[in-house]
């Protein structure tokens, strides 16, 4: 319509200009015959007038109808932006309706994982999803396609309109399959909210119950045994009461003695301090060799009579003064020498060492005897270019215990 109607206009303007060009010849000629001084008729002075009246009539019905033609197409823009905002906003619509299926599509499957036991209930909600998806997908097509022909809505403004209905027909079959989905999956999480609520409560309910019921029966059983065995006492402890009432008063009385004489005793002999411990190396395999000397921590601490040694440090710190005796086992795997330092405070006591060629497991032990006063230190090294090896079987140990005391 849009292009027939500028065809007409092009045509009118292309006439109107023809004909102005026509009375400008002919007011040459008038002119010139002026100048040249012709003579002219009276007949041709009318002829004349009739067509310079009809010419301005003409002219004036151009312009008339020019104007006309000028309202027309602003009209006819008006109507084609109207036209576009209408499709602009169908498509606004269409898309958000896409957008709303999909999150639909989304808590759909995330309700059916969590009703895996109704399954049969919402298999008829499943088929009406995917025919939302397949309706949707139809849509998306056909949108395409309207996308397609709106891009040539310019020179096909004629069957805009009949499109623009057919959308908004489809839109709103879209729009009220996406209403009913939206509200069969709140009805379907609220259907699922009430079972687990009620699955719960019925589940805790029955716990309780149970709980109750074997607490019940244990009581039972608990207060019939205490009551057939205080039935049965009770006819015996009458008689025994006396007597035990006897024999209480004179313990009592030999207790009290017992207890001066045990004070009297303690007096005389002070309690002996118990101090023993028995250690050895994590399960770390082969230790060292290192370039310096390392003090070797037993934190796998098996007796620590007195907690005298410290697994974290590796020293054994002595509580009182006394008699000490302390052994070690060291073991090795690998080709080279191995051997300990024995350390009291800072003074070293011992060195043992042994070299071994790699076919085996080779073992050194030593013992010493030493005396200690209380918070003297005793610990292990490891000598510089020596190595241990530990598989976790305790091949390497670490023990002492107090002897007496001084």
């Amino acid at each position: 319509m849009f292009n027939c109607t500028m065809r007409v206009v092009l045509g009118l303007l292309l006439v109107l200009l023809g004909l102005c060009g026509s009375a400008a010849q002919q007011d040459g000629f008038t002119k010139v015959g002026e100048i040249g001084e012709f003579p002219e008729t009276a007949a041709r002075d009318t002829a004349d007038e009739s067509i310079e009246d009809t010419t301005k009539q003409t002219r004036h019905d151009i312009w008339a109808e020019l104007r006309a033609l000028k309202d027309t197409v602003s009209d006819v823009r008006v109507e084609l932006y109207l036209l576009q905002r209408d499709n602009a906003d169908l498509q606004t619509r269409l898309s958000s309706g896409e957008r709303e299926l999909l999150v639909s599509k989304f808590r759909v499957d995330l309700l059916e994982k969590e009703n895996a036991d109704l399954q049969t209930r919402l298999s008829s909600s499943e088929s009406e999803l995917l025919v939302s998806k397949f309706r949707i997908d139809q849509v998306e097509k056909e949108n395409a396609v309207q996308e397609t022909r709106l891009n040539a809505t310019e020179s096909q403004t004629s069957g805009l309109e009949g499109e623009i209905t057919d959308l908004q027909t489809r839109l709103s079959s879209s729009e009220s399959e996406l209403l009913f989905s939206k509200s069969r999956i709140d009805q379907l999480g609220k259907e699922n909210a009430d079972l687990q609520t009620r699955l719960s409560s019925s589940e805790s309910e029955l716990l309780v119950s149970k709980s109750r019921i074997d607490q019940l029966e244990k009581e039972n059983a608990v207060q019939e045994t205490r009551l057939n065995a205080t039935e049965i006492q009770t006819s015996g402890l009458k008689g025994k009461i006396t007597d035990l009432q006897t024999k209480l008063s004179k313990s009592e009385e030999a207790i009290r003695a017992s207890e001066s004489r045990i004070d009297a005793l303690e007096k005389q002999n002070p309690e002996k301090p118990k101090v023993a411990f028995y250690t050895a190396l994590t399960d770390a395999g082969q230790v060292g060799p290192y370039n310096a000397d390392v003090t070797l921590k037993y934190s796998k601490v098996f007796t620590n009579i007195g907690n005298a040694y410290s697994p974290s440090t590796g020293f054994f710190t002595a509580p009182v003064k006394g008699v000490y005796s302390f052994q070690f086992t060291a073991a090795s795997y690998s080709k080279g020498y191995m051997g300990v330092l024995v350390f009291k405070n800072n003074q070293r006591i011992m060195y043992y060492e042994k070299s071994n060629d790699g076919r085996f497991v080779d073992y050194l032990t030593n013992s010493v005897v030493l005396e200690l006063i209380a918070g003297d230190e005793v610990h292990l090294v490891l000598p510089p270019n020596h190595h241990l090896f530990e598989s976790g079987n305790n091949h390497n140990t670490f023990s002492g215990a107090l002897l007496f005391p001084l």
